[in-house]
């Protein structure tokens, strides 16, 4: 199974790139979730909250081409269920339109029973990436906001 999600922001393909692999700015729109990696091609990365103290997930970077692509493995680790559905692929594909980008996620590598965890945070992720770099805000969704008190 593949799931692909397309959207259009206004940004360059830097500020795109930044916003997607520096784990401060992914914080503010990803669940409060940051990423450890070097981004190197056959680096492993970790997301997690350290203030929650959650892991999120983990995988190898594929293939790092900034500012125009990333692919990578994924594990993910928030429960036990999820954990038992293996590793999927999630690709990013940045494409320059104007003064703005089309951002198009790719994740597959998916069973048909795939447990809709997995891929279902993406609209709202890629929505909290859309507003961070529009308007320099956040979302205060309840699900952007999931982590954002552990810790406190």
């Amino acid at each position: 199974m593949e799931k692909v999600f397309e959207i259009y922001i206004k940004t360059t393909p830097e500020q795109l790139w930044q916003a997607i692999t520096n784990s401060e700015l992914r914080q503010k729109y990803w669940f409060g979730v940051g990423i450890e990696t070097d981004w190197t091609p056959g680096s492993g990365y970790v997301t997690g909250h350290r203030a929650a103290g959650v892991s999120i997930g983990e995988g190898e970077n594929l293939e790092v081409d900034p500012p125009r692509r990333l692919v990578q493995s994924f594990t993910a680790l928030w429960s036990d269920d999820v954990k038992a559905e293996g590793t999927s692929r999630v690709t990013w594909e940045i494409e320059p339109v104007g003064d703005s980008c089309k951002l198009t996620v790719i994740h597959d590598q998916l069973n048909d029973t795939t447990n809709a965890q997995i891929y279902g945070g993406w609209p709202q992720i890629l929505s909290g990436l859309k507003t961070l770099l529009e308007t320099g805000g956040t979302l205060t969704t309840p699900g952007s906001l999931m982590y954002s008190q552990a810790g406190s």
